[in-house]
């Protein structure tokens, strides 16, 4: 919701939780399924979050990878999936989604 979060920010989070270099993956996880992707509703984001790629690109040494395409159908994932960290992941090991909170996502342990 906008009011509560401007796109700009969640580009910016999103920017700071994930390494945009890393190709069908993140931290432990692999797989075309775990690739980072910025899905876009309109011009003006699409803009926003291209603007936002070149600038990330500047701290990395590799090309970034993290797909940028509008929004296509999307599929929720079952409902054991839905807050899967929040309640404990793969090893019970419960993590925080309060707004605010940096913790590192730790998936796997």
């Amino acid at each position: 919701e906008q009011e509560q979060c401007s796109y700009e920010t969640l580009l910016e989070v999103f920017c700071d939780r994930i390494d945009p270099t890393m190709r069908d993956g993140q931290g432990k996880d692999r797989g075309r399924h775990y690739r980072t992707g910025i899905y876009t509703h309109s011009n003006a984001q699409e803009t926003l979050a291209r603007n936002k790629l070149i600038s990330e690109q500047t701290k990395y040494s590799n090309p970034i990878v993290t797909e940028l395409e509008p929004v296509r159908l999307f599929w929720p994932a079952e409902k054991y999936h839905q807050q899967y960290l929040e309640k404990g992941g793969r090893f019970g090991v419960k993590q925080s989604a309060e707004k605010g909170n940096s913790d590192e996502i730790n998936c796997y342990g």
